[in-house]
């Protein structure tokens, strides 16, 4: 028997697609283009435990849906990736729900129980809204803002910042929390700079925004193709966006959806992009 694999991240992405059009004529490009079957649902935890390509961490949003299912085994795996997000990594090992309507508290696998970050000594002396002020650096920033756990703590800060702006750096650092609540962003700023840094650091204003616009296709189509078994709702809004693209310029065209295989891992642009150059092409 033979044993089995992972898909590369090419033949994943390429799958992922294929997802959006019928079975009979998915299985004929299959067939065409040499795929292999689609991945069992274990894989994409395989896949989460390795280092991937996006300078070793999730997008932040991404990390976002994953905790959405308040899954303790999740939880371990993808811990390692939330580094750039110390505010998640404290939630995570205080066993604070993420799921939308949860309250209840998560089970935290044992072997997380010791590495919550540090708690700012300032926290302790001023409180969370006088932490947040007292902020002159970017690395004090990351650190009080790790202290807003809750919805109540959220409020709080946006209340704050409304009354008398919180210094950049905090306020640069709540922004880049993917948990941060839309409302409470949208008062830290909005002009294309502050708008650039937030794509930079991987927060999605939608599954959409991120299935059509961000790059290189290959990682993306890669990640919503394990979002089938780790963020299955956000990754089914993906696919209701991409689903009118790949029947207009892909559709059962087998020569189109060699041309997409072909170009897959070396494309440097958006899924968007790819689609409409392999239908141009073929």
């Amino acid at each position: 028997m033979q044993a089995m694999r992972d898909n590369s991240r090419s033949e994943q992405a390429v799958g992922f697609l294929l997802g959006l059009i019928d079975e009979e004529s998915a299985g004929r490009v299959r067939a065409r283009v040499g795929l292999p079957a689609a991945e069992a649902p274990e894989a994409s935890v395989r896949r989460l435990q390795r280092t991937w390509h996006w300078g070793h961490f999730l997008p932040a949003s991404v990390a976002l849906w994953i905790l959405e299912n308040d899954s303790p085994a999740l939880n371990s795996v993808l811990f390692r990736h939330l580094e750039p997000q110390p505010g998640l990594r404290r939630a995570v090992v205080r066993g604070l729900p993420f799921g939308p309507g949860r309250t209840d508290p998560v089970r935290v696998d044992t072997v997380l129980l010791n590495q919550e970050p540090e708690v700012p000594p300032s926290y302790g002396q001023l409180g969370l809204v006088g932490c947040l002020r007292a902020v002159t650096t970017m690395n004090e920033g990351r650190a009080a803002s790790s202290m807003v756990l809750t919805r109540a703590d959220w409020a709080t800060v946006g209340e704050a910042d409304r009354e008398r702006p919180l210094p950049g750096y905090a306020r640069w650092s709540l922004s880049i929390r993917p948990d941060c609540p839309p409302e409470v962003r949208a008062g830290f700023g909005s002009h294309a700079k502050f708008t650039h840094r937030l794509r930079q650091a991987g927060i999605l204003e939608s599954p959409a925004e991120f299935a059509l616009s961000y790059d290189p296709a290959v990682q993306v189509l890669e990640t919503l193709g394990m979002g089938r078994a780790l963020f299955h709702q956000r990754a089914r809004e993906a696919e209701e966006a991409l689903r009118p693209l790949v029947e207009e310029h892909l559709g059962e065209r087998e020569e189109a959806w060699a041309v997409l295989a072909q170009l897959m891992e070396t494309f440097h642009g958006s899924t968007r992009e790819l689609v409409m150059t392999a239908g141009a092409i073929a």
